[in-house]
């Protein structure tokens, strides 16, 4: 299923097998302004053929396909030059396919609800940098790095294993974890946004991640940063 919307910039690859389910996200996306879904599939190999055929700036996908899982989808997307965002919408809320999925490279992680009027402004933000995930799976990975924090903490961390961050960056690597904006880091550290954007870079290459949510997950096993703080 495809929708043409030239005068739209963004383009979305939307992956969801329910049809009621999926033309629903797909008026919601389309009615932000600056959002397109371009094609929208049903199953995990009509997905692979979209993103075989073109590149779209952002792959929507459930994780539960008839013909497998989305995060093979999640991990052809990241592999691509450059990675295309990719933003989760599913019913499941478990920590297996949580971390499964921001392990594969997704940016963004949201649970099917009612409401769906927030995805086109969710996924602007995902564009912008920010990882927009729902409440109940922000809390959800907050327990388990602080449970994987505290475990560290008591002897099993090598520091010599660890990425050596200079100290702006593990200061702008605490913002990101505490879910500030780059704005508001800038704001907080009293710096310029291009400033903390060129640490977020080096950051993302000295922990080889790909993504804000994977950075967050990677420095808290490593014990770079204090969830409790």
């Amino acid at each position: 299923m495809s929708e043409a919307c030239t005068d739209k910039p963004r383009n979305i690859l939307l992956i969801e097998d329910d049809e009621a389910t999926r033309r629903h996200l797909m008026q919601s996306i389309n009615a932000h302004p600056q959002l397109c879904v371009s094609q929208a599939c049903a199953t995990l190999e009509q997905g692979r053929k979209a993103l075989q055929k073109s590149r779209p700036d952002v792959l929507v996908t459930d994780l539960g396909l008839p013909d497998g899982s989305g995060v093979e989808l999640i991990k052809m997307a990241r592999a691509l030059t450059p990675p295309v965002e990719v933003m989760v919408i599913t019913v499941f809320g478990d920590e297996r396919n949580v971390l499964t999925a921001i392990e594969a490279g997704a940016g963004s992680y949201l649970l099917k609800d009612g409401d769906t009027a927030y995805i086109g402004k969710a996924i602007i933000k995902l564009l912008e940098g920010e990882s927009p995930i729902s409440a109940a799976i922000a809390r959800q990975l907050l327990k388990r790095f602080q449970s994987t924090s505290s475990l560290l903490s008591s002897g099993e961390r090598d520091k010599g294993d660890s990425p050596l961050l200079t100290e702006r960056e593990t200061e702008v690597l605490s913002c990101m974890a505490k879910g500030y904006t780059y704005n508001e880091a800038a704001d907080i550290l009293g710096m310029s946004q291009h400033t903390v954007t060129s640490h977020i870079k080096n950051i993302y290459r000295k922990l080889e991640v790909n993504s804000r949510s994977e950075a967050v997950f990677q420095a808290v096993q490593l014990g770079l940063v204090d969830m409790q703080s």
